[in-house]
């Protein structure tokens, strides 16, 4: 059987980092976030901090100065999100693995052996788990960073894909993890994956 992909987005603070995480480590399968930028840092010769900057956000020509001379001119976020996307697709071919973000159910939208899940839960939810996590004492300041970091993921995503993000479009399972709380998501989702590779 070809290997197992499963593609997580994600709301800010519904907690789809951790659940990748965990379900990863459930299935014994590789996985993939921010460390996906270490990989194309070694690859590319750009510096790490400056692949952050452009990390999950839309094109913007302002950061095209810090290419090094054997890199084509041209946006720095274009060029993070092509060399992300041959690498999501380099994983896919060659192990098991879950992907968290990077509009990874897209840029593998053309094979069968993906299960492609959003993440989300209610803003109450999420503003506690943002204020716990960062422990930030003020409400409306986690409020106000869920609204940035979300409309951030939106405009890349939708800038990218050409997709609505949070829509079920190009998902295959859209999942509030504040129903059962994050293991209880981790073990749905187990078992969904393991039905599906036959176990």
């Amino acid at each position: 059987m070809a290997n197992m992909i499963i593609t997580i987005g994600r709301e800010y603070g519904s907690g789809g980092h951790e659940i990748g995480e965990k379900l990863a480590k459930e299935l014994g399968f590789s996985f993939y976030d921010k460390d996906l930028l270490k990989i194309v840092s070694e690859k590319s010769g750009i510096d790490e901090q400056v692949l952050l900057k452009a990390d999950e956000a839309a094109s913007n020509p302002l950061f095209a100065p810090y290419y090094p001379p054997s890199i084509d001119p041209g946006s720095l976020n274009d060029r993070v999100f092509k060399m992300q996307s041959d690498l999501i697709k380099e994983k896919a071919d060659t192990e098991n693995c879950v992907i968290v973000g990077r509009c990874a159910n897209y840029v593998l939208e053309d094979r069968e052996n993906v299960i492609r899940v959003f993440i989300y839960a209610d803003i109450e939810k999420r503003i506690n788990r943002i204020m716990s996590r960062h422990g930030i004492a003020d409400r409306d300041v986690a409020l106000k960073l869920i609204k940035k970091t979300d409309k951030q993921r939106r405009a890349y995503y939708q800038f990218y894909s050409e997709m609505k993000w949070g829509r079920v479009e190009g998902q295959d399972l859209m999942i509030n993890s504040g129903l059962l709380g994050i293991d209880g998501t981790v073990a749905m989702l187990k078992a969904i994956v393991e039905q599906k590779m036959g176990k």
